[in-house]
């Protein structure tokens, strides 16, 4: 069977569908997996090899050109884990037989396997309620799955050359301090500032600030105020594969709920991560797909003087690591 499964959104939103990919070929390693991401996410599908083909979804192309793409792949049936009309009606216009999406919004009426799931309460995480959805396909399908779920035969030896080119001789502690993708709660640079110098100070772990290719001022800021520090800054100009591997020999890796946390937990490496202090952004929902004995959770509150208090538990916490 040819199975396309689409989410082409962000690189958070795509981690948390592997879960899903994984099981669905798992469960009948003969089934030919297809997956519907976007550009940003292309290299990270073609890195997993419980991925048989991937389709990139150029915005830019019409509902036309992206329903030629499907068709192309004969699939026979289609699980869409978030939607919209676009890709909905692309789906219907290339004949999937078997179309599994959630109930929600209007794109619902292009699917005729529709799941009631009320995903704004919380009842599981987001990768859960992606999982749940195979089971429309097929009853008996096991939702387990490894953890880390993606590993590289490479990354040790990328790894030394890092350190090697950047003199580490002890563990490192990674912090990611950008916002990025659709988190809503971080750190101000002066209380990232604190906590840095404070792991610094201990001299058990090498710091490494990292950051993405589009973080250049952020990446200036940051050498500006740490300047005289023996901290390594890495701005991730080699592609997300490489950053991966990187990320999966850290120690630990601090920052906000957005995609680098996700690929962090993707590959095995221990997270301190900042969440809003809503339901809607908190952990319940976006905890990552890796091991939850290595991910450390806080929720940011608004109120400053509960803040301040979050702030030195985390503070403490990265003392005691």
């Amino acid at each position: 069977m040819n199975i396309l499964v689409v989410r082409n959104d962000k690189l958070g939103d795509f981690i948390t569908a592997l879960p899903t990919i994984y099981v669905l070929k798992k469960y009948d390693p003969k089934n030919k997996i297809v997956v519907l991401v976007a550009p940003l996410n292309k290299a990270l599908a073609e890195a997993c090899d419980f991925i048989d083909e991937v389709i990139v979804d150029e915005k830019e192309n019409s509902i036309f050109t992206l329903t030629y793409k499907i068709k192309e792949a004969k699939i026979d049936a289609s699980i869409t884990l978030f939607s919209n009309t676009r890709v909905a009606i692309a789906q219907f216009l290339a004949g999937i037989k078997t179309r599994i999406a959630p109930a929600t919004k209007i794109a619902q009426i292009f699917y005729n396997k529709r799941v009631v799931q009320r995903r704004s309460e919380v009842k599981m995480a987001e990768f859960e309620y992606n999982l749940q959805l195979t089971t429309e396909l097929f009853p008996d399908i096991s939702l387990d799955f490894p953890k880390p779920l993606l590993e590289f035969n490479d990354a040790k030896e990328l790894y030394a050359k890092f350190c090697e080119e950047n003199t580490i001789e002890k563990e490192v502690i990674a912090f990611h301090v950008g916002f990025g993708g659709s988190s809503d709660a971080n750190w101000n640079l002066d209380e990232y500032e604190i906590l840095i110098r404070a792991v610094l100070e201990q001299n058990n772990y090498q710091g490494v600030l990292t950051f993405g290719p589009d973080e250049t001022s952020l990446y200036e800021e940051m050498q500006k105020r740490l300047e005289g520090e023996k901290v390594v800054f890495y701005l991730s100009t080699d592609g997300l594969i490489t950053f991966a591997k990187l990320i999966s020999q850290f120690k630990l890796f601090v920052s906000t709920s957005t995609g680098t946390y996700h690929v962090a937990s993707l590959v095995g490496c221990a997270t301190m991560t900042f969440f809003g202090d809503s339901l809607f952004a908190s952990a319940a929902r976006w905890k990552s797909v890796g091991d939850e004995k290595l991910q450390k959770h806080y929720m940011l509150p608004i109120d400053q003087q509960k803040r301040q208090a979050v702030f030195e538990e985390v503070k403490k916490e990265l003392l005691l690591f």
